[in-house]
């Protein structure tokens, strides 16, 4: 791609779903849909965490269409699981990792990752033409949680346990949309009492590239005292290279990045999802392709002048 090219015309996309793994230990097997271009080879690999809210489809393997369709049709093979926390599994509350399971959701994606020959097995025509050199994790909301823990942010159970490091090398970049910032006392007492291991949140060894997408004005008063800023904690509080993109007006939503005219979508905006498609396209071509002009390309074009959909900083 030159310079003076933005992202190319979207191609055929094949979407298979859902691809079934079998998962001995875990509560149920693990399904997944696969998202991939009809062709080409040796395609990077996108794995997509959900996030959760009210709707029941779309936190599992059914949302954030916007997302993958547009990452697909561009290039990338999107994996995106089933997390036991979704409402379409309705696990109940017994198990002491429940409701949001959030060590499960990371090693949904180790799992993903050992077993990409069954995945390519199950996806005609797929065999063959991943790249696992190129891998890249981005997840929504409680998705962007489970990324940051992948790139290497830490966690600790609801017992005051020891941090886990559950981050997987074979992970080299992350797109983080409006992820849980630190705890402690930017929590609500609510939040505290009921997601524990928010408070115990350390991004100071998410090494790994990333960029920390953040609405403007997503205050998240369930969760957190802090307003907006609190989703640019894993920009703030982790070492680059990161980079931030604030969107201007957006609220949690992002203008509608978990589906298409998504009834909980409070900033339902097709202009702001559009420019979220190409930003988190654009940043990953240039971070798994050293060189790759795209994010270059894409950012000055949206970010800049009097029609800017947000701001960039970077360190």
């Amino acid at each position: 791609m030159s310079e003076t090219t933005r992202a190319p015309a979207a191609a055929p996309v094949l979407t298979v779903a859902p691809v079934v793994l079998a998962a001995p230990g875990r509560a149920v097997d693990l399904q997944l849909k696969a998202s991939v271009p009809e062709s080409g080879s040796a395609l990077p690999i996108i794995l997509l965490s959900h996030g959760q809210g009210p709707s029941n489809h779309i936190s599992s393997l059914r949302g954030y269409a916007p997302l993958a369709d547009f990452w697909a049709a561009h290039g990338f093979a999107v994996l995106q699981p089933t997390h036991l926390s979704s409402a379409t599994l309705d696990l109940g509350t017994e198990d002491p990792e429940a409701p949001m399971y959030w060590r499960s959701r990371a090693r949904d994606m180790t799992l993903v990752l050992d077993r990409l020959d069954e995945i390519e097995a199950a996806v005609p025509g797929l065999a063959g033409r991943l790249d696992r050199s190129r891998v890249a994790v981005a997840g929504h909301s409680m998705g962007g949680h489970t990324a940051s823990l992948l790139l290497g942010a830490r966690a600790a159970d609801r017992h005051g346990g020891a941090e886990e490091d559950l981050a997987d090398p074979r992970i080299t970049a992350g797109v983080l949309l409006a992820a849980p910032g630190r705890g402690g006392d930017a929590l609500t007492g609510a939040a505290a009492r009921d997601y524990p291991f928010l408070s115990a949140v350390d991004f100071s060894r998410m090494a790994a590239p990333a960029l920390v997408v953040a609405g403007e004005k997503d205050d998240s008063a369930h969760l957190t005292v802090r307003g907006p800023e609190w989703h640019t904690d894993p920009y703030r509080l982790a070492p680059g290279p990161k980079t931030l993109l604030t969107l201007f007006g957006a609220e949690h939503g992002l203008g509608g990045v978990a589906g298409y005219d998504l009834a909980e979508t409070t900033d339902e905006d097709p202009g702001r999802v559009a420019a979220v498609q190409r930003l988190t396209w654009a940043y990953l071509r240039s971070e798994l392709y050293p060189g790759d002009p795209a994010w270059q390309v894409e950012s000055g074009a949206l970010t800049t002048g009097p029609e800017a959909v947000g701001r960039v900083e970077s360190k």
